[in-house]
């Protein structure tokens, strides 16, 4: 059996291999961690019974959903959720656990049938809560789909949509509470995104590593001047 992961994180690239060692000879993973190599033609050699996207930022062209069996991972309990930047939408709604829905690609953004939903606690770091999410996705959600003929079943419930967040959503206002700051800090505080920030004057403030403890957050913080970015 061959199994395609397609990913861009470096966690799920180090879980994926791991994963290869358990199978030993029984599975083939292959990897592919650039969109150029997601290709109709090389899939079509590679002939996998599943193409795997744990984190994919991608449109996943049509050719490809179509001929082959593509399932993605999505941070919310669809049809709850749909759309972009889900975690830092669900940490800016007070959202403190969630799923991961395992789902069939078709045409529409997070409409696909699911296949399995896995809980999914949101303390911690953005990267953290990444992290332990790709945990999940390939030591439980994966080996399960593999060994068991899985059907999936349509989305059920309110649909709610999520807006892709844009960089300049990540600036901290003064309004905001010491909590309400605190979670901005952390759901931006991972491999790949813009980090929350403070704009003083020429400088712009960059946040990481936060902790809120005793009515006060401790976090390391960049500075650089603007036209320094």
């Amino acid at each position: 059996m061959k199994i395609v992961i397609a990913t861009i994180k470096s966690w799920n690239i180090k879980n994926a291999k791991r994963l290869q060692q358990l199978y030993d000879n029984k599975v083939e993973f292959i990897l592919i961690t650039d969109k150029s190599q997601l290709t109709y033609e090389k899939l079509k050699e590679i002939n996998p019974k599943y193409i795997f996207f744990p984190h994919w930022s991608w449109i996943i062209p049509k050719e490809i959903y179509e001929n082959f069996t593509c399932i993605v991972f999505h941070m919310t309990d669809l049809p709850f959720g749909r759309g972009g930047s889900p975690l830092q939408n669900l940490i800016v709604r007070g959202i403190q656990e969630t799923k991961i829905s395992a789902i069939k690609v078709d045409g529409g953004i997070d409409t696909g049938d699911v296949y399995m939903k896995k809980d999914l606690n949101l303390n911690g770091t953005a990267e953290e809560i990444f992290m332990r999410g790709s945990k999940i996705i390939f030591n439980e959600m994966i080996p399960r789909m593999i060994e068991n003929e899985i059907i999936p079943q349509k989305q059920q419930g309110e649909v709610v949509e999520f807006k892709r967040r844009k960089p300049e959503q990540s600036e901290i206002k003064s309004d905001l509470s010491l909590e309400q700051i605190y979670d901005y800090i952390r759901m931006l505080d991972g491999e790949g995104y813009p980090r929350a920030f403070i704009r003083f004057g020429p400088y712009t403030l960059k946040f990481s590593r936060a902790s809120l403890k005793e009515g006060k957050i401790i976090a390391d913080v960049e500075i650089t001047e603007e036209n320094d970015e």
